[in-house]
């Protein structure tokens, strides 16, 4: 009873919020009005701004009380799969969407730096200029040294986008792996010890790491490119083999991605934003502006800017088990990231229009050393018929504890993905993904939570490769 009287609180305090939001708005508009009138309401627009920003943080964190709260009251009954399902998918929802517009607008201001008309009826308060055209319409953009002498009115400011995908990530990795951290986060075989215990280091890692990262941006590493590089790579080395000894293989993926992205946040937060609103006031109050917290930011901006294509890996890793389920997780991982890290070089040297023979295709042999690597092994022979029966023994032992109608397992109450091997058909419809799954990459069962033997795996391959029929 007191979960369900809490919950409507939660959301009668959401709904309140909410509200506060229309008025809120109404209140920035009248204000922009008289604005428009002449009359001098800057720090009252300031004011309402920081209370919109309360606002919306509250609102998140009530939301999130609210489906922290329904989970706890669902928990252990038939509808928390339900709910983690569609948990799972509207956080992934949010997370892919503010993902592409956080990255999107990475790459179109990378490539737009890139491809500034510096020298050629440039003025000296400018750093260039760019004409395009998208959509039907043709565009004149310039950039400024550091800022115009008057600052505009109405400014838009690129950190929305970063906040919300960094967040909606952190949601996406508890719904995920931290609410079912024993069959997810944990693989015994790898690392035997408690959902906290995992919970703890993954998130102590994120911090971890930024704070290695923001200690190498503050030294003199920093003014040797190479040498930086060099240095994060071997940092990331660290961590990508860290966590494939801590976690499972797919939640050592995850936790790499997800430690690049909370530094690509960090980022944002602690020096880009923090540079730019500087620059802003220091220009408002008619004071010398430092050029450095531009550089700064623009420098952070730029490996936020590589970090990219390997967190874009990371967040599809999942669908291809042939690369978390090797022997070497840690390596194929580091393989793809300096891989895609190296096309993302290519193409920000392309766009400034320098010409390289050598990036593109030595990040490509790269990228196919790891398609080499994670080839599997050539199998044994099968000596003897393996007949249908003997697999379904094996599917049923094995399998149908998690991919069932009536799952018995003890996190799974519906399906993983629908998958379900009740029926000889459904097995034989699945024959594809099962010799991926359980013979070749051997990431299921999932942790090898059923303790299926590698006699009975080369069973279910010999009865593929024999045709698998099901007579």
């Amino acid at each position: 009873m007191a979960l369900e009287i809490l919950l409507a609180v939660l959301l009668l305090i959401l709904v309140m919020l909410v509200v506060m939001t229309y008025y809120l708005r109404a209140v920035k508009l009248r204000k922009d009005e008289e604005e428009e009138e002449g009359k001098e309401v800057e720090k009252e627009k300031e004011s309402v701004l920081s209370a919109q920003n309360f606002v919306y943080t509250s609102i998140v964190l009530v939301a999130v009380g609210m489906v922290v709260t329904l989970y706890v009251m669902l928990r252990g009954t038939v509808w928390e799969g339900h709910l983690m399902e569609w948990m799972n998918l509207i956080v992934r929802l949010m997370h892919i969407t503010f993902g592409i517009a956080w990255i999107g607008a990475s790459f179109y201001f990378v490539f737009l730096e890139n491809a500034l008309n510096r020298t050629k009826d440039v003025r000296d308060e400018l750093a260039g200029n760019l004409w395009a055209v998208h959509g039907g319409g043709f565009y004149y953009l310039e950039k400024y040294k550091i800022a115009p002498q008057k600052i505009p009115k109405h400014l838009h400011w690129f950190k929305y986008e970063a906040y919300f995908t960094w967040l909606s990530g952190f949601c996406l990795l508890f719904v995920v792996y931290y609410f079912n951290a024993s069959a997810l986060l944990i693989d015994k075989n790898v690392l035997d010890i408690s959902p906290l215990q995992g919970i703890g280091i993954g998130v102590g890692s994120f911090i971890t790491a930024y704070i290695i990262y923001a200690l190498m941006c503050k030294s003199p590493l920093a003014k040797t490119k190479w040498l930086f590089t060099l240095t994060g790579i071997l940092v990331c080395v660290g961590f990508a083999f860290f966590y494939s000894h801590v976690f499972s293989a797919r939640a050592a993926y995850i936790h790499f991605g997800a430690m690049l992205g909370s530094i690509m946040a960090a980022n944002v937060f602690f020096v880009i934003i923090p540079s730019q609103k500087a620059m802003v006031n220091a220009a408002k109050e008619g004071k010398p502006l430092n050029p450095q917290l531009g550089k700064n930011a623009g420098l952070r901006s730029l490996h936020n800017n590589y970090f990219t294509l390997p967190v874009l890996f990371v967040m599809i890793s999942n669908h291809f088990p042939s690369t978390f389920g090797n022997d070497n997780p840690w390596l194929v991982l580091m393989v793809i990231t300096l891989g895609t890290a190296g096309v993302k070089h290519y193409l920000n040297i392309k766009e400034k229009g320098q010409l390289s023979v050598w990036v593109m295709p030595v990040s490509i042999v790269i990228l196919l050393g790891a398609a080499f690597i994670t080839a599997p092994e050539k199998p044994g022979a099968c000596n003897s018929e393996v007949g249908f029966d003997e697999v379904n023994a094996i599917v049923q032992k094995r399998c149908v504890s998690c991919h069932s109608a009536k799952p018995t397992d003890d996190v799974y109450t519906s399906a993983p993905n629908g998958i379900m091997y009740d029926t000889p058909e459904q097995i034989l419809a699945k024959k594809d993904m099962i010799m991926q799954r359980v013979v070749v990459t051997k990431t299921m069962p999932q942790n090898n939570k059923t303790n299926i033997t590698q006699k009975e795996r080369d069973k279910i391959r010999c009865w593929i490769e024999q045709g698998a029929r099901l007579k």
